[in-house]
């Protein structure tokens, strides 16, 4: 399958551009096992609310942009992210806030969801990932090892919304020069947010370089 048969069916570029991302930062005391952090992206879709929530939370849409999830969908129940993480419904709101757990990995953190509308035909996503981050995995990576996965996330999401699922063939998507573009871009992106979150200039962007390498296998330890 050559690169232009795998092009995303929405402009790449007008997403990274469209979501808006942000991070607060902790105490990072020397020494210390972990960073209390809280990674926040927000878009605008042309859809409504209660289309925009039913995206979000109904099992059998998910899979068509984000992954395939099992469980209980409701407060109290216990979910499965297919090959990520698994956590528990705590908070839901109808159609306008939910709260889970998101553990992986052995550690638990916390994902808040909020949705509001945007004159009559928009509707707004915030997406907060907060929780501590392992000290080692914050220096090495800063926030875009979580804000990168959930950008990707956004784009899914965005191409669902304008009517186009998430392909069979997305991850031969994830291959091509279009995505590696994207991803490029977006983890620049978060070194950004960091330094404007507190972090060290120098420290921001050198993180930013090895997110994009993870996520392009282009180091020790990526992902291939």
């Amino acid at each position: 399958m050559t690169d232009d048969q795998v092009t995303a069916p929405i402009d790449v570029d007008r997403q990274l551009h469209e979501v808006r991302r942000g991070v607060t930062i902790g105490a990072h005391e020397t020494g210390a096992a972990a960073v209390p952090t809280i990674v926040e992206l927000s878009e605008v879709y042309a859809t409504t609310v209660d289309d925009l929530w039913d995206a979000c939370t109904t099992a059998e849409r998910l899979p068509r942009w984000f992954a395939p999830v099992t469980g209980e969908l409701r407060i109290g129940g216990r979910f499965q992210v297919e090959g990520n993480a698994s956590g528990v419904v705590e908070e839901c709101e109808p159609p306008r806030s939910f709260r889970i757990t998101w553990e992986f990995g052995g550690a638990v953190t916390w994902v808040d969801v909020a949705l509001e509308a945007v004159g009559a035909e928009a509707a707004r996503l915030t997406l907060r990932h907060s929780g501590d981050t392992p000290a080692e995995m914050w220096d090495q990576f800063g926030p875009g090892a979580v804000g990168l996965g959930w950008d990707l996330a956004f784009l899914g999401l965005a191409s669902h919304l304008a009517g186009h699922d998430l392909p069979p063939e997305a991850t031969q998507w994830e291959q091509s020069d279009q995505a590696k573009r994207f991803i490029r871009a977006a983890a620049a992106a978060w070194g950004r947010a960091a330094v404007e979150g507190g972090s060290p200039e120098r420290d921001a962007l050198d993180a930013a370089d090895r997110t994009r390498a993870f996520y392009l296998g282009e180091g020790p330890g990526a992902a291939g």
